[in-house]
């Protein structure tokens, strides 16, 4: 099990590094101590991209190989990365959850629906917040959606890390959108799978919304342009 764990995580890392080279990346498997930067002295990631200023750090997992001590490690890497401008951290899962969807699913929602059910998360904020933040959560998902659709981005799956990874890689999101989605992500995980949580206030969904709104508004942007 744990070869075949193995496995999973290097070619799904080498097909990372095929679609970051197609990028005009260059790319740097597990990088020796002298190839990091002091803050990542204490880490030896999977791999770092680069390209111009922009830098990636990179680690591939299955589901199966974590824990609690690779998640403290993962959590301290994201951190000390997320602290540097012109970085950032990438976790990729090689059997993310959510990638598969119930074949009753009808289809994404559409913008004025989006549009309507913002109402209802404003709604539910005061009474019941983690409600409304998992909520607005599916709604900025099937925002980022139409997004990537207007873009005619080729998308390999939808997951939301993958979805919010690729937007910003394509620059269609901006770096504090990239950045906000992150932040409340770990909030939409926790709640989606039945753990407590006690980071999660009203101010977080209600900018979580208003970022749902301003990426809708992002749909018109290029027409009105025209």
């Amino acid at each position: 099990m744990a070869t075949s764990t193995a496995n999973l995580e290097r070619e799904r890392l080498l097909k990372l590094a095929e679609e970051y080279r197609e990028k005009g990346y260059e790319v740097f498997f597990h990088p020796n101590i002298e190839d990091l930067p002091e803050f990542l002295n204490n880490y030896r990631p999977d791999m770092i991209v680069r390209k111009g200023e922009e830098n990636v750090v990179i680690e591939v997992k299955s589901r199966s190989s974590l824990n609690s001590s690779s998640n403290q490690y993962l959590g301290n890497l994201a951190q000390a990365v997320e602290r540097h401008p012109g970085w950032r951290f990438e976790l990729v899962m090689t059997n993310p959850e959510d990638t598969t969807y119930s074949p009753k699913a009808e289809g994404s929602l559409q913008e004025h629906e989006i549009e309507s059910d913002l109402q209802v998360a404003r709604q539910l904020i005061t009474q019941h917040p983690e409600l409304a933040l998992l909520y607005s959560w599916s709604l900025v998902e099937a925002t980022l959606r139409l997004i990537a659709q207007k873009e005619e981005l080729s998308l390999e799956r939808f997951d939301p890390r993958y979805l919010i990874n690729q937007l910003a890689t394509e620059g269609v999101i901006s770096k504090s959108e990239y950045q906000l989605l992150m932040n409340v992500l770990p909030l939409r995980n926790s709640i989606a799978h039945g753990f407590k949580t006690t980071q999660i206030t009203q101010n977080s969904v209600y900018e979580l919304i208003e970022l749902t709104e301003q990426l809708l508004r992002t749909l018109h942007t290029s027409d009105e342009a025209d």
